[in-house]
């Protein structure tokens, strides 16, 4: 008879047996954390696992529930419907009148469910029918119902640890019965370690990887090469590209610039690049960080921005990528302002609060003879014409409006001087008005 290990995935055949043999996310199920104790005392309660691929979220289901000896249903929000949830409900009450015994319901990428499919388990996990644990790679605050999240406890799952990841590959490496002690395969620490690095946090691709580079290896010995030459087609980071790997990551290169760490800015621009984000979309917002965080305190900086962009343009990858790297540490390196940004808030908030107000008469133009009979233009002051060109006392806000300040420059890079000079034009105002 063929041993149904023949045709099951490493990974899937390396799933543990029991909690004490789960790698990693000692927060949640270290020794006296919440759920390893709800575990322990077979107190089951509906909850979401929320972290990113190969984290565990599935066979952490799975030892929940045989730990609490309860009937394991499974549905995938990619392929399953309304239909199923009801199949899967008529099942956990079936089970629940044979063996008075709880059912665990696992729905697998939980966020690709629409709002009707995720209100129908509503009522099933509110009078028990089901304990609902779902698995989502994405921010259960933006994907899922607020009433099916409010019934449901989130854990948060993390990235493995490299030293975490070597643990599971070794465990496959020496295990009799499931793993590939059999094949009796050799692999340096070194590239046991380098193979855990490329894994990236994710144990089913460490294992998926080693299945693969296993069935390669001649005379049993994984190589740097043979590793090398399996992973030279593609980056193997983790970059989803629109999902909230991708969020967190610009982000973070945004608040690095802001915070003026050249080092750390080019540490999230090269890890975007290494996942393999458009350059285009970085330099977007590299644009948009240099109107919003140096402003006018560097008015040098945005224009080094777009050069960046045209470049980009001009180049390609990987040599335009230089240049934006270039215009990424100008910026870190350049003098804060957002006095602008908060400014022009200030100002769109007037806009949309106050109502279209008329342009005063005299700041409108009076191209025609009726324009001017009207009045249009009349006792306007062409600073040009003034001191310093500026008319001193001059209004230009709306009749009915009282004037109103938005921008206040910051002691910092030019924006010293700009506020140095509105100072001097607004006393010349208040002495022009006394």
């Amino acid at each position: 008879m063929e041993n149904e290990n023949d045709y099951r995935p490493l990974a899937d055949r390396m799933r543990p047996a029991s909690i004490e043999y789960y790698v990693g996310q000692k927060h949640i199920l270290g020794s006296g954390k919440p759920l390893r104790q709800a575990i322990e005392q077979g107190s089951l309660h509906s909850m979401i696992f929320w972290g990113p691929p190969g984290t565990g979220k599935t066979t952490l289901a799975r030892l929940i529930s045989k730990s609490c000896d309860a009937q394991f249903l499974t549905l995938s929000a990619v392929l399953s419907g309304v239909k199923d949830i009801r199949v899967a409900i008529d099942r956990a009450n079936q089970y629940r009148d044979v063996y008075n015994k709880d059912t665990i319901l696992f729905v697998d990428e939980a966020h690709r469910f629409n709002k009707t499919q995720q209100d129908a388990f509503l009522p099933y996990v509110e009078n028990g029918t089901i304990v609902f644990i779902g698995a989502t790679t994405e921010n259960p605050s933006f994907e899922l119902n607020n009433a099916l999240l409010s019934r449901l406890r989130v854990y948060v799952l993390k990235s493995l640890e490299k030293n975490e990841i070597s643990e599971i590959i070794n465990q496959a490496l020496t295990d009799n019965v499931n793993g590939l002690a059999e094949s009796k395969l050799k692999i340096d620490n070194d590239v046991l370690m380098k193979l855990a690095n490329v894994a990236d946090g994710d144990a089913r691709r460490a294992l998926n990887l080693l299945e693969i580079i296993s069935d390669l290896a001649e005379d049993k010995t994984i190589t740097k090469e043979l590793l090398c030459d399996v992973l030279k087609d593609g980056s193997l980071r983790r970059f989803d590209k629109s999902g909230e790997v991708f969020y967190d990551q610009i982000s973070a290169l945004h608040k690095a610039v802001r915070g003026s760490n050249p080092d750390a800015s080019l540490y999230w621009f090269a890890r975007m690049i290494d996942g393999g984000c458009d350059p285009f979309y970085i330099i977007r917002r590299v644009v948009r960080m240099a109107s919003e965080d140096i402003g006018n305190a560097d008015p040098r900086g945005i224009r080094l921005a777009l050069d960046a962009w045209e470049t980009q343009e001009r180049l390609g990858s990987p040599e335009g990528e230089l240049a934006i790297a270039q215009a990424i540490v100008y910026l870190a390196c350049a003098a804060k302002s957002n006095a602008v940004y908060k400014a022009f808030n200030l100002a769109m908030n007037d806009a949309k609060e106050l109502g279209s107000k008329d342009v005063p008469l005299h700041l409108r133009n009076a191209p025609t003879k009726l324009m001017k009979e009207l009045n249009y233009g009349k006792d306007y002051q062409y600073a040009h014409n003034k001191p310093d060109a500026y008319a001193v006392g001059e209004n230009y806000f709306p009749d009915d409006m009282k004037p109103r300040k938005y921008y206040y420059p910051v002691n910092r890079g030019l924006e010293i001087k700009i506020a140095e000079k509105l100072a001097i034009l607004r006393e010349r105002d208040k002495q022009e008005n006394k």
